[in-house]
């Protein structure tokens, strides 16, 4: 079973219809205690960095799902949920991280930009031989929408970048747990292969 994690994102119920048309097993959790009971996490996530991490933390995961991700167990972030994994953000420089991949989450710098990113960009995969890309043409295209984005995090991490005034980590992993930036659930084809890849090359593997 894959657990989605309900702590109120807006884009829930959508990851879930894609992880379901993909043939996964899919529960809406609202119980961090019934978490041992999945064998795979997805951490969805829209809106604040600073709102989305008080929610997770007023119905009690946040514990829970920082020791998941700490033992290496399959594990999806996306969007927001992929920023919680990094330190903190200067959203809301007050408040951690789940603190799993080194480095700050920060907003676009360049002035000349339209601010948040809406739309689609292509990746460069430069770890092309992780799970989630396997049978991805080189350049996909995926479906953003944010301000923010992982920075000033270590380049081992990374495992595919995209290019919006400047380069950023537009996905990272490290062993079974791993989190993108964009929308897979928003990305057709190639999100719901991603997310395939996930649920056949990640979560079963557990």
């Amino acid at each position: 079973m894959i657990a989605l994690i309900n702590y109120g994102s807006g884009n829930l119920r959508s990851v879930h219809n894609a992880l379901v048309s993909q043939g996964a097993d899919v529960q809406i959790l609202e119980d961090p205690e019934r978490l041992p009971e999945a064998s795979a996490v997805v951490l969805p996530g829209v809106g604040a960095f600073g709102d989305c991490a008080q929610q997770i933390r007023e119905r009690g995961f946040w514990e829970p799902v920082q020791r998941w991700i700490a033992q290496d167990r399959p594990f999806l972030g996306i969007c927001v949920g992929y920023q919680m994994m990094f330190e903190g953000s200067e959203e809301a420089p007050e408040v951690p991280g789940f603190g799993f991949f080194k480095g700050q989450v920060q907003r676009f710098k360049d002035a000349g930009l339209k601010i948040p990113q809406i739309g689609w960009n292509a990746l460069e995969l430069t770890k092309p031989e992780h799970p989630l890309w396997s049978g991805l043409p080189p350049s996909p295209h995926v479906y953003f929408v944010h301000s923010f984005h992982p920075a000033q995090t270590h380049e081992d991490i990374i495992t595919a970048k995209c290019t919006y005034g400047e380069s950023f980590a537009a996905s990272g992993g490290v062993g079974r747990v791993a989190g993108v930036q964009f929308h897979p659930e928003k990305s057709q084809h190639i999100g719901l292969g991603i997310l395939k890849n996930f649920i056949t090359k990640m979560a079963e593997s557990n």
